[in-house]
């Protein structure tokens, strides 16, 4: 008999299959894929073709000025750190992985502010 956190991991799996196997990062129009946990947000621009990553922030980064957590607001702050990330390495496209989150609240809010830093996808 299957639990429901069980069925939960389950869906959430068949979810970012189904995303991954759409979308595939480039070196000149990485994948950027977010995460998050119950108290930081994390993000990542993957070159899926080398499989290296070419930046990457999150919520308890060093070049933050102090600790950020898991909030709209900081997701916010996050998007625009990692858009001036990506436009120091001559990125300007990418394609945006949700991972198995649906597109709302910090994964959108994310994401709006990368584009309003002028990152476009």
């Amino acid at each position: 008999m299957i639990n429901k956190t069980e069925k939960k991991n389950e869906r959430r799996e068949r979810r970012r299959k189904r995303v991954r196997k759409k979308i595939i990062g480039l070196p000149n129009k990485p994948r950027v894929v977010i995460f998050k946990s119950n108290k930081y947000i994390y993000a990542q621009a993957i070159d899926d073709i080398t499989g290296k990553t070419l930046a990457s922030i999150s919520s308890i980064a060093k070049e933050l000025e102090k600790k950020l957590g898991d909030t709209i607001e900081d997701a916010k702050i996050l998007g625009s750190l990692m858009a001036k990330k990506l436009f120091e390495k001559g990125i300007n496209k990418i394609v945006f992985d949700r991972n198995f989150y649906k597109y709302h609240g910090v994964v959108k809010a994310f994401a709006d502010s990368m584009r309003s830093e002028g990152i476009s996808f």
